[in-house]
């Protein structure tokens, strides 16, 4: 297989990525700054993993989602901001051509988008999850099983798994016989796919149909259940009652825009007309700041997460 995919490659001998800058001042900035993001990102996620684990209360459906959501951002930014740290601070950004092909590229490649593709459709999952506890309360613990609960999170697993390998074939069987230099700051396939000597519109239409099934039909399934949500809150009589309803689901409505609207927008449109720069900026929303502000978004408004951490760490009162 190995040797399927680069046979026709013996002319490059190594991949150069650009990055943001050139400029030793600025790289040494954003250094600082990504490796706060980054250790913050694990220190927030790696917390909320925690107290799910160890707060029997949090031991529900929907916190065993935003467990795995969690690992999933902790796994994503892990893919990439390592790398990009190494080369902010590096003068040698090169990477020798069967080490980046063959072993740091197609492995990069390949985890992204299987962490990518899993999180976006375990949103739509969360949206489920979120429509059985407002419309039927009473049997949310019925419906929403452990088997269940397990047997959609290895779907989306399983799914994000055969898209991932779909999107790497294709992208790897191409020849790459210069230029050399990947503007991005990581090999994402969009920017790899400029450095064909090749056409590459088979490759544009399978990221378009790929891209439908792994961000649009989650995405649609999304905008449908929380329309139902919608109606059923309007329909419940007390005031604090719609607030409690709606303040439920604000959190969720709010990561699965900052993270699957970006998503949409670098693998549905045409490599043609696409920036590298816009393409960085969107990767690294979708990549590095969604990750980090999801264990943000997902405890300050949430009590059951704050009254977990005040009563594991023992500071003070939880609230009630």
């Amino acid at each position: 297989m190995q040797n399927f995919l680069w046979r026709n490659h013996s002319t490059l001998t190594e991949f150069v990525l650009l990055g943001f800058s050139s400029n030793a001042k600025i790289n040494g900035i954003l250094f600082s700054v990504f490796l706060f993001l980054y250790l913050i990102t694990l220190l927030g996620n790696g917390l909320i993993i925690t107290l799910i684990r160890m707060d029997s209360r949090l031991h529900t459906p929907m916190y065993f989602f935003l467990s795995v959501l969690s690992i999933l951002d902790m796994g994503y930014v892990t893919s990439t901001v390592p790398q990009m740290l190494v080369h902010l601070v590096s003068e040698k950004k090169t990477i020798s051509y069967t080490g980046c092909v063959a072993q740091i590229c197609v492995a990069q490649m390949f985890v992204f988008l299987v962490l990518g593709v899993t999180e976006s459709w375990l949103f739509a999952i969360m949206s489920i999850d979120r429509y059985v506890a407002i419309c039927h309360p009473l049997r949310y613990k019925v419906i929403m099983s452990p088997w269940l609960c397990g047997m959609m999170v290895t779907f989306c697993g399983l799914w994000g798994v055969t898209s991932a390998l779909v999107y790497t074939i294709f992208a790897m069987r191409l020849p790459y016989c210069g230029p050399n230099k990947i503007n991005h700051f990581f090999c994402e396939v969009p920017a790899v796919l400029k450095l064909a000597c090749a056409d590459t519109s088979a490759n544009d239409r399978v990221d378009f149909i790929l891209g439908f099934n792994v961000i649009l039909v989650p995405l649609s399934l999304i905008l449908v259940i929380y329309i139902n949500i919608f109606i059923a809150i309007l329909k419940i009589r007390s005031a604090q009652g719609r607030l409690k309803a709606f303040s439920t689901c604000a959190s969720h409505i709010t990561v699965v825009t900052m993270f699957c609207v970006p998503a949409m927008v670098m693998y549905m449109k045409p490599g043609s007309k696409s920036s590298p720069e816009e393409d960085k900026k969107l990767a690294l929303f979708y990549n590095v700041i969604s990750a980090f502000l999801n264990p943000i978004i997902y405890s300050l408004r949430n009590k059951d997460v704050k009254r977990a951490f005040l009563k594991v760490t023992g500071w003070g009162r939880a609230p009630e």
